[in-house]
C-alpha cells in the first residue's frame, strides 16, 4: 500500500505520527525553556543511542527510568501529536527529540539558552539503516530496491529531507556554547569518552560509578534487550517485527556489505559536491 507522506516546508514527513499542524506549531508556536536539552539527529544517526545516554545522565547513571519507561515518554518526539502532547505535560528540565531540519526547528530556541546534541553518522551506513527501517516501519514507503532507494536518498527523495542539507545546516551552529556535536563512529570508538564530554557539556557532575552504569547501560546489547527502547512493543501494524529489527547491527562500516565498487564512487562523487569544505570534520572523511 501506498504511503501518503505529510509535507511540510516542502520536507516529507512519516504520516502516522506528524501532521501539517503539529509541524507547524513545533516550528512557529512551540516555547523552548532555556533548560531544555534537545536530541537532534537525522534518521538512523543514533537517535535512540543518544536517548538512552541523556536519559541516564538525566538520572545521575542509574537505569531505572530507562528501563521502566518507554523512550518515547522519557524523551518526547515533540513534533508528533502525541509526542507534543507529552513535551507539553513534561516536567522540567525536558529532554526532548526530533529530526528537524535547523529551518524548520523552533523558532523559539534561537533566542534561548536551551541546548542541542546533535548526532550524525557516515551517511553510507545511515542509507544502509534507513534502508532496513523503511522496510519495516509501516509508515514508510516499502522501498523497491535499494538501488532505488540509493538514488532517491543522494536526492534528498526520503522522508525528513536530504542529509546533506540536514547536516550543512545543524553544522552551522557548531562553535556556539550551546551546541554539542558528536559522531555515531566517536560514540562507537570511545564511548566513556564521550559520555564524559557530554556531562561537561550539560553541566551534570557524574562520578566515576555513574559513568560506568551510563556506559553498561547504554551498550548495543542492553539497549537490544530493554523492551523500553528496543521497539518489540510497538504494534505490528507499526512497525512490522518479521520484516526486521529495530536494533539491527550497531556497528560502523556496514555499507561495505551492501554498496558495489560503482555505487560507492558515484555517492562518494556526490558527497565530496555536496559537503565541500566540511569533508575534513567528520571521522569518515570522504566515506
Amino acid at each position: 500500500m501506498a504511503v501518503e507522506y505529510v509535507t511540510y516546508q516542502g520536507i516529507k514527513f512519516p504520516p502516522a505520527y506528524n501532521s501539517e499542524q503539529s509541524l507547524r506549531f513545533a516550528h512557529k508556536e512551540f516555547q523552548v525553556q532555556d533548560d531544555d536539552v534537545f536530541n537532534v539527529t537525522y534518521p538512523k544517526s543514533g537517535t535512540v543511542w543518544m536517548t538512552e545516554i541523556l536519559s541516564l545522565i538525566h538520572h545521575g547513571g542509574d537505569p531505572t527510568w530507562n528501563r521502566a519507561v518507554l523512550n518515547s515518554t522519557r524523551v518526547p518526539w515533540f513534533t508528533t501529536r502525541l509526542g507534543l502532547e507529552s513535551a507539553l505535560s513534561y516536567p522540567q528540565p525536558r529532554l526532548l527529540t526530533c529530526h528537524l531540519p535547523v529551518q524548520i526547528f523552533p523558532t523559539s530556541f534561537f533566542g534561548s539558552k536551551a541546548k542541542v546534541v546533535y548526532t550524525l553518522r557516515n551517511p553510507k551506513d545511515v542509507l544502509v539503516s534507513y534502508f532496513y527501517f523503511s522496510k519495516m516501519c509501516t509508515s514508510y514507503e516499502d522501498p523497491k530496491s535499494f538501488e532505488q532507494f540509493l538514488e532517491d536518498f543522494l536526492s534528498g527523495d526520503v522522508p525528513h529531507g536530504s542529509w546533506f542539507d540536514h547536516v550543512k545546516g545543524w553544522m552551522e551552529m557548531k562553535g556556539k556554547e550551546n551546541f554539542f556535536f558528536i559522531t555515531y563512529e566517536e560514540l562507537q570508538q570511545d564511548l566513556r569518552g564521550s559520555v564524559r564530554r557530554l556531562c561537561q557539556f550539560l553541566e551534570q557532575e557524574l562520578d566515576d560509578g555513574a559513568i560506568t552504569s551510563v556506559v553498561e547501560n547504554a551498550s548495543f546489547r542492553a539497549m537490544q534487550e530493554n523492551k523500553m527502547c528496543n521497539s518489540t512493543l510497538l504494534p505490528r501494524d507499526i512497525m512490522d517485527q518479521e520484516k526486521g529489527t529495530f536494533l539491527r547491527k550497531g556497528i560502523c562500516g556496514d555499507w561495505k556489505n551492501h554498496f558495489t565498487v560503482a555505487q560507492s564512487e558515484a555517492f562518494d562523487r556526490i558527497y565530496e559536491d555536496r559537503m565541500g569544505g566540511l569533508m575534513e570534520a567528520f571521522p569518515w572523511g570522504a566515506c
